[in-house]
């Protein structure tokens, strides 16, 4: 079904593309907006006092939360893939994820003081990311027939290429409007954003003909019945031990940070342990190229666990540390999160060409060395601007040079990661191995989170270079795997 709605899809291309991945670039584009918009602010208004329209949050408090909040966006990827596989079907997964992600900003844009509209809208929004990111990429893959690598890879890229536009343009934007305690307007703006993308990918769903209508794997009426069961008693066991854990006088935000971040970690674990272990009628190769997957998936956690780093530390970095003028003109501290979007719009189509390029002969392990080994450059570099900082600020230029570094290890990991678990994916965990390729996301934001902690021990020199030896160690091991690696993927 799923490769004839794919067919169809392919009958009209532009530049060789299916019209489809139109659609969902724009769709993305502006969830991303949404996203992107939230989280250029986000750091800023939870440590803002309760005078300055903030929560008055602890800046390692306000940096675990953040990186806890990235990671259940991607957490909660997982369930959505299963859901979009089993009940919804992909294209409606996005439709409902998109609008359970605008009510959240909605919330967050209501003007009223106190956390409590503030918590539910990011719960809102962490459901409909949910939702929708595992799934709208599994749309973009279903564009492509199988065996079309390096085609996929570029759409992939092209792809990506909206999700920076978005990124690009939400955080000068936001930031902005946001400005002198003006944070609900700048949430507000995150919503229109969401509105608009949601708008679109209904009018232009008709380019898709068919394409992730239909789940994958529908369950039967009373497999629905006991999945709305385990669900409700889920969710009541959750309720229950979080009022327990209250009345005890002993839950904080910084204490609830570090339990998500072990359940974060958990998950994935046990995961692959449930596809491993189970029989699933996997076959022999489809075995063979999950055990290489794992080391894909570690080595992008590491990376993610640096880069996502960005709406926190850097954030923080730029407004205390640096001079923020470009060409005489002065910018909030947000507008350095453009930075890495608008290099990517540049180098994206570059890469797309490189990878057609290159074809087969360099595979997907080792371009995730790479992107590892950039990373880790980027914060050996970080850590002589800290040094250089000590003394006075120092130019938004260094932060601009990290951000030019980190690119081009992101395009060597992110579109192929997306490309590659589409790829390695058991047929009967298709859009769920999306939701897996997103818990890298989640695992390295949740501990990269963690690790601000460590600014409290010692000097930010000492910090960015130890995270960046992580990487550097990293990129070595995959490397010297790499072949073995190609073998399990079926690439030799």
């Amino acid at each position: 079904m799923a490769g004839e709605a794919g067919e169809r899809a392919r009958d009209k291309t532009v530049f060789g593309h299916p019209r489809g991945i139109i659609t969902l670039f724009l769709t993305e584009m502006w969830e991303r907006f949404s996203f992107y918009g939230l989280r250029a602010i986000l750091y800023f208004f939870l440590i803002a006092t309760a005078a300055g329209g903030g929560l008055g949050l602890p800046k390692p408090t306000a940096t675990a939360v953040v990186g806890v909040y990235g990671a259940l966006v991607y957490l909660l990827a997982l369930p959505g893939g299963w859901i979009a596989d089993r009940i919804l079907g992909a294209r409606r997964a996005v439709l409902v994820g998109g609008s359970i992600i605008m009510l959240g900003h909605i919330c967050m844009a209501i003007p009223i003081r106190g956390g409590a509209l503030i918590w539910l809208g990011l719960a809102l929004i962490v459901l409909g990311t949910g939702l929708l990111k595992p799934n709208i990429s599994t749309m973009v893959g279903e564009l492509y027939p199988e065996g079309e690598n390096a085609r996929r890879d570029a759409g992939f890229s092209i792809f990506y290429l909206g999700i920076n536009l978005g990124a690009f343009l939400a955080p000068y934007v936001v930031s902005n409007l946001a400005k002198d305690g003006r944070w609900h307007l700048g949430f507000g703006a995150a919503a229109v954003g969401m509105a608009i993308g949601l708008t679109q990918y209904v009018i232009g769903g008709r380019h898709l003909r068919g394409v992730g209508e239909t789940p994958g794997h529908r369950l039967t009426p009373g497999e629905r019945r006991h999945f709305g069961l385990i669900t409700l008693i889920g969710a009541l066991v959750a309720v229950i031990a979080i009022v327990l854990w209250a009345r005890t006088g002993t839950l904080t935000v910084d204490r609830f940070t570090v339990v998500l971040t072990v359940l974060t970690i958990t998950v994935p674990v046990a995961y692959f342990a449930y596809i491993l272990l189970g029989s699933h009628n996997l076959t022999p190769g489809e075995r063979s190229k999950m055990k290489a997957y794992i080391w894909l998936f570690v080595a992008a956690a590491i990376f993610w666990m640096i880069y996502d780093l960005a709406p926190t530390v850097l954030n923080e970095f730029a407004a205390s540390k640096t001079d923020l003028k470009i060409f005489g003109h002065r910018i909030t501290a947000a507008t350095t999160q453009s930075f890495n979007p608008l290099l990517i719009m540049i180098f994206v189509p570059i890469f797309a060409v490189l990878w057609v390029k290159l074809g087969n002969r360099v595979g997907a392990a080792q371009k995730f060395a790479f992107g590892l080994f950039m990373i880790g450059v980027s914060f050996v570099v970080m850590a002589l601007v800290a040094h250089l900082a000590e003394f006075h600020k120092v130019s938004v230029w260094w932060l601009f040079l990290v951000y030019l570094i980190q690119v081009f290890g992101e395009l060597s990991l992110s579109p192929v990661g997306l490309s590659v678990t589409v790829e390695l994916a058991p047929h009967a965990f298709k859009s769920q191995m999306l939701g897996v390729w997103y818990l890298s996301f989640a695992v390295g934001d949740a501990i990269g989170g963690q690790t601000a902690r460590l600014l409290k021990y010692v000097s930010s020199p000492v910090y960015f270079l130890t995270l960046a030896t992580i990487a550097l160690v990293a990129a070595g091991v995959l490397l010297s795997f790499s072949h073995r690696l190609r073998v399990l993927m079926g690439e030799e």
